[in-house]
């Protein structure tokens, strides 16, 4: 558990209210904002304006009720300042070392970090109840390779996406960070059978749509500034 919460650098989202799913949407526009205010590079108004119809998407294709929480909102507030400061900060790690490298000093930090609140708060009752209920519902051995697996696929996803952002803006790895929840409810349907409302299909719908019109904008952008430079 302490090694998937590593992976994750301490999310903060473990919570019954839906309104961190909303707030965690608007991670691009946190990330836009970042780096015209503190990175001081500009970020065009068709770029900021392309941004909209992700973040109306996935809202719409993630939450199917709203309920507010003012410890959720403050969690996913922090997570989204953190996890916008560590892409831009990462980012600009990986002109010293390469992206391998930033995401094993990442995963130390956050182990180190994440080990003490773990314990104290959910130390108790994971040993009391959590650990118990789990093994004596499916096992210890299903229980043991599961956790391994989750674990280890987890650790992969970050690595790539840290790979990933090696190649990539900090922007633009955002937009893919939220486009992720698209396919997260896709694979729920393939995978699950879980049943697809018209609110999430239209949200799936203008999420896709509206990363590549970011896309397309940025690739705009892109081909001018080497233009330009020639």
């Amino acid at each position: 558990m302490l090694l998937v919460m590593s992976q994750a650098t301490c999310p903060l989202l473990l919570l019954q209210s839906r309104l961190p799913t909303l707030l965690k949407a608007l991670e691009p526009f946190f990330n836009a904002a970042a780096t015209q205010f503190v990175l001081g590079q500009t970020v065009p108004l068709s770029l900021w304006l392309s941004l909209a119809p992700v973040v109306l998407g996935v809202s719409m294709a993630s939450l199917t009720e709203l309920s507010f929480s003012w410890k959720g909102f403050i969690n996913a507030m922090i997570s989204n300042i953190s996890f916008t400061y560590r892409s831009i900060y990462s980012k600009k790690a990986m002109t010293d070392m390469d992206s391998t490298n930033v995401y094993a000093y990442i995963s130390i930090i956050a182990l180190v970090v994440c080990i003490p609140p773990a314990l104290i708060i959910e130390g108790p009752q994971l040993m009391q109840y959590g650990l118990n209920d789990a093994i004596a519902k499916v096992g210890m051995t299903k229980f043991v390779s599961d956790l391994f697996l989750v674990g280890l696929f987890y650790h992969l996803y970050n690595q790539i996406a840290t790979n990933t952002l090696e190649r990539v803006a900090p922007l633009t790895h955002a937009v893919g960070n939220v486009l992720k929840r698209v396919f997260v409810i896709g694979f729920s349907i393939i995978i699950f059978g879980n049943k697809i409302t018209t609110q999430t299909g239209i949200g799936t719908c203008i999420a896709i749509a509206g990363v590549a019109l970011y896309s397309y904008i940025k690739a705009k952008i892109e081909e001018e500034k080497r233009a330009k430079a020639a």
